[in-house]
């Protein structure tokens, strides 16, 4: 099938790509543009949860993301002195069987080199830094810092977190420091072979802090991340160095087997976590976004990327079968039915952050046993609104 109507994307992350090999297989003439001149992604592990995986498969990517892919058996969350299980969901056959897609874990540069390769060549612009863009003639002319000027019928944002294409359409914003660093980074899974580690998402909750780690690339490695509470930040980078003791002394007193974990690690990466106002809008005219451009998300439902996938898959399918006229109409429906549904993962992941982090007292007492009864949103009952969603078929 073939799609007339031009789609220039900007930004060359999962969620771009993904949106340019969706939008390719339906049979638009689309074109990335990143700014960077090489591509790749920055960051350890994610997390392709039921609703995403799906999506990924039906562009026919199954088999090419196997090979770096784990499966999860199930997400373990525990408590940090003694390490008591507090719930454990299961995921690997049962989550496939309910929702009849997997939860996978990658290293995020893993899934970026698969999409990137479904891709041809041709269609992906490298060192093209979009500065600006205007929507005249039925058409939207985007200008980059090289001099390049693209015009389409379409022009999607999917520029990440600090999105030019999101504050040109919007305005500035002013996200908020969340009070939280994030210290990531991956160990050579033979560095702790001598734990047995199970094939689990283990989310280790204490108060003021939490520590996931769970095996990525083919079990090749494994990665970690820990979630540190602290009074201020300035910079907001995925890539200041962080300090292994400093890491180490955070989690003092916590179960042994984070200190293993932890004194297997070469070097760390620190990050802090800045929260933003669920955006009212992501559509003006033929302009629109994607991904982290229109919902950033704390981290703390694992969906980032997931919804991004969601995204591509819904602007898809309103964009199909539409002429060039009926692109703006397209776009208010792409927003009318994927805003509320990331909205609403936001706000979640928003007040999980507070949830995991509780210190040892009576909120800390009803938290647990809350989990222990299968009524919180990681118990395998709850997530059936999110890991059960096809967000490539459009209804109402």
């Amino acid at each position: 099938m073939e799609n007339h109507v031009s789609i220039a994307i900007v930004g060359g992350g999962i969620g771009g790509l993904t949106a340019a090999l969706s939008l390719l297989r339906a049979g638009f003439d689309v074109h990335v543009y990143e700014q960077s001149r090489a591509l790749g992604e920055v960051g350890a592990g994610i997390n392709i949860t039921p609703n995403a995986s799906r999506l990924l498969h039906r562009l026919g990517l199954a088999a090419e993301l196997a090979k770096t892919a784990v499966k999860p058996v199930a997400f373990h969350q525990r408590r940090w002195e003694d390490g008591r299980t507090l719930l454990k969901s299961p995921l690997g056959e049962a989550v496939e069987a309910a929702f009849g897609s997997p939860h996978y874990l990658f290293h995020r540069g893993d899934l970026h080199a698969t999409l990137g390769r479904a891709i041809p060549p041709d269609r992906i612009h490298l060192g093209h830094r979009c500065v600006g863009f205007i929507e005249r003639d039925n058409r939207v002319e985007a200008r980059f810092e090289n001099g390049a000027q693209v015009a389409s019928d379409v022009l999607i944002g999917a520029d990440g977190i600090r999105s030019m294409v999101r504050q040109t359409l919007l305005g500035p914003e002013n996200p908020r420091f969340t009070g939280c660093v994030a210290y990531r980074g991956l160990v050579p899974a033979e560095r702790v072979a001598h734990l047995n580690l199970e094939p689990t998402i283990q989310i280790w909750m204490g108060p003021h802090r939490h520590f996931v780690h769970y095996l990525v690339s083919a079990g090749r490695f494994l990665n970690f991340v820990a979630h540190i509470e602290q009074d201020t930040w300035l910079g907001e980078s995925w890539t200041d160095r962080g300090e292994v003791a400093d890491l180490s002394a955070a989690f003092e007193g916590w179960r042994l087997q984070i200190h293993a974990i932890i004194s297997a690690i070469d070097e760390t990466f620190k990050w802090a976590l800045f929260d933003r106002i669920p955006l009212t809008r992501w559509s003006v005219g033929r302009v629109t976004l994607l991904g982290d451009a229109c919902h950033p998300m704390l981290p703390y439902m694992a969906q980032g990327a997931a919804q991004a996938v969601e995204d591509a898959a819904a602007l898809t399918a309103c964009l199909a079968n539409v002429g060039a006229g009926d692109i703006a109409e397209a776009l208010r429906r792409y927003e009318q039915v994927r805003l509320p549904r990331a909205t609403r993962v936001q706000i979640m992941s928003r007040d999980n952050k507070t949830r995991f982090h509780l210190p040892d007292g009576p909120a800390q007492q009803e938290r647990d046993r809350l989990m222990a009864s299968g009524s919180t949103d990681w118990s395998f009952s709850a997530v059936s609104w999110l890991y059960g969603h096809d967000a490539g078929v459009l209804t109402g």
